[in-house]
């Protein structure tokens, strides 16, 4: 029984995936600091046709997003070396990183925690224990989001180039 539902499950993540990833796969960075957690994130997004890249704290992910350039970021907000703020803080002050949308994933539930997370920049906050599906349908969201804007900006972009050429 338990392999049907894993079964079920993995087709039902693959559905939604090549559904909305027609061309590639997504690279999404995950930043967190509990190892089980980051394994179970990983796996639920590897069965969805993304790539994952990892890290354990927000350091490591500063580095990682740097060097990586990832589509999307998930990060805890509580983790050693560098919390999850100062994590979005760092990577909204660099350029090439500030256009990632970047969605927290945390236990903390105060509403002022929210705030001052979504007034640094964040796209999303899922409360820990998420369900697959609410994950999986955040990083959706936010990727079409992102896919719409670099659109307009590539329209709007060869539209100045070519008034300014012609």
């Amino acid at each position: 029984m338990k392999a049907k539902k894993e079964r079920v499950l993995h087709l039902q993540l693959s559905s939604i995936s090549n559904k909305y990833l027609e061309v590639d796969k997504r690279t999404v960075l995950v930043i967190e600091d509990n190892l089980e957690m980051r394994e179970n994130i990983s796996e639920i997004l590897d069965l969805s046709n993304f790539n994952v890249i990892s890290s354990e704290n927000g350091k490591l992910g500063v580095t990682a997003a740097k060097e990586n350039l990832p589509d999307i970021i998930l990060c805890d907000v509580m983790m050693p070396e560098l919390d999850g703020f100062g994590t979005l803080f760092m990577l909204s002050k660099d350029p090439s990183t500030a256009g990632i949308p970047f969605i927290f994933l945390t236990a903390k539930t105060e509403m002022a925690d929210m705030r001052k997370g979504m007034n640094l920049g964040a796209d999303d906050y899922l409360t820990k224990p998420f369900e697959e599906m609410d994950l999986l349908n955040a990083i959706e969201i936010r990727l079409k989001k992102s896919d719409a804007i670099k659109a307009e900006y590539a329209r709007n972009t060869e539209g100045v180039e070519g008034f300014i050429n012609h």
